[in-house]
């Protein structure tokens, strides 16, 4: 079975990139490290993975992205993380390729460079699933 088309709005992410931020609520925390996005065969999924230091502690988290969903719009999103959590998550793109990512506690927007050699994101959270506050503020430079 051949992928969805639509999933082909994920190829812009693809790729080997350096990551670096900051959290900007509570404590300030550094962010620092590596996100690798490549398709799992077949182009159904896309596997990311973050291995970064965030506030002198590592992180890794392995994700599946899709495969694209025609009923809602959207990309379903699985994460795994090395303190043993879970969370699930929906992507969309809208017609600038401007990326929304949410879940019921976090939520983020993820800005591409025209050019596809950089992205911004800017992560928010809820304790309470109404009053979002700032979270992160991200970039990301393509190595590869």
């Amino acid at each position: 079975m051949a992928p969805h088309p639509e999933n082909r709005r994920l190829d812009a992410l693809v790729g080997h990139w350096r990551t670096a931020g900051r959290t900007v609520s509570g404590p300030a925390a550094a962010i620092s490290g590596t996100d690798h996005y490549e398709w799992l065969a077949g182009e159904h999924f896309l596997v990311h993975r973050a291995d970064v230091v965030m506030g002198g502690e590592p992180v890794a988290v392995l994700e599946l992205i899709g495969p694209y969903d025609p009923a809602t719009g959207t990309y379903p999103m699985r994460a795994f993380d090395n303190q043993g959590a879970f969370t699930t998550m929906t992507a969309s793109v809208d017609a600038d390729g401007v990326w929304a990512f949410a879940g019921p506690a976090e939520r983020a927007t993820l800005t591409l460079a025209a050019d596809g050699s950089a992205m911004a994101a800017a992560w928010e959270r809820t304790e309470d699933g109404s009053a979002w506050e700032p979270w992160m503020d991200m970039t990301f430079t393509r190595e590869s």
